[in-house]
């Protein structure tokens, strides 16, 4: 997605050669105009799928999938890194570890809100080692239901987390994906098909 490329190039931040904050757009300030654009593009890739729900995992990729499900018109399901009050009941649980925030995390979905009956979009902001994404593929095939695929912001391609999950015939759309970087030359985006 050539917008969200270019807004990568003029306000994305590049720290080493892994790191890219794209905060100020994108997972901390929100840009809604290009979330907006976002979704209509994930609608265009996904369409005649018959998705009913979208899944997320807190907190960055809430936002996006927020914007993402009312393309869809439907609701967005986000699993939690922590068990609250406000979940009573059976949960499904799957284990991530945060490249991030360096820890591992039991992330949650409540039985209530996930089945046999659903057809899941999983909705992120990034793709790199492919740990959160496993988790939420986990929760999916816990809960029975059927996973359409994974609409992805920025995939780092020089990572392994997109062609593993690849691998696994999931489906995996990334808007920007990013084949090297660093702070010295920038950023380099794959090509069409690559």
């Amino acid at each position: 997605m050539k917008l969200l490329e270019e807004r990568i190039q003029r306000d994305g931040v590049v720290r080493g050669t892994d790191v890219l904050k794209v905060d100020k757009f994108l997972n901390h300030q929100m840009d809604v105009e290009l979330f907006s654009e976002i979704g209509k593009e994930f609608l265009r890739l996904f369409e005649g799928e018959k998705i009913n729900k979208i899944l997320t995992i807190e907190a960055s990729g809430i936002g996006i999938a927020c914007v993402v499900a009312q393309c869809f018109g439907v609701p967005v399901l986000f699993a939690k890194k922590s068990k609250t009050k406000n979940i009573a009941g059976d949960v499904y649980t799957a284990k991530v570890e945060s490249f991030t925030h360096g820890r591992v995390y039991d992330i949650i979905v409540s039985k209530e809100f996930l089945g046999p009956q659903d057809r899941v979009l999983l909705i992120d902001d990034f793709l790199a080692n492919g740990a959160a994404l496993m988790g939420l593929i986990t929760l999916v095939r816990e809960a029975g239901a059927t996973l359409v695929g994974a609409g992805i912001c920025v995939e780092k391609a020089f990572q392994p987390g997109g062609e593993m999950i690849r691998k696994m015939g999931v489906r995996v759309e990334s808007l920007a994906k990013v084949r090297s970087m660093s702070e010295e030359t920038g950023i380099v985006f794959c090509t069409e098909g690559e």
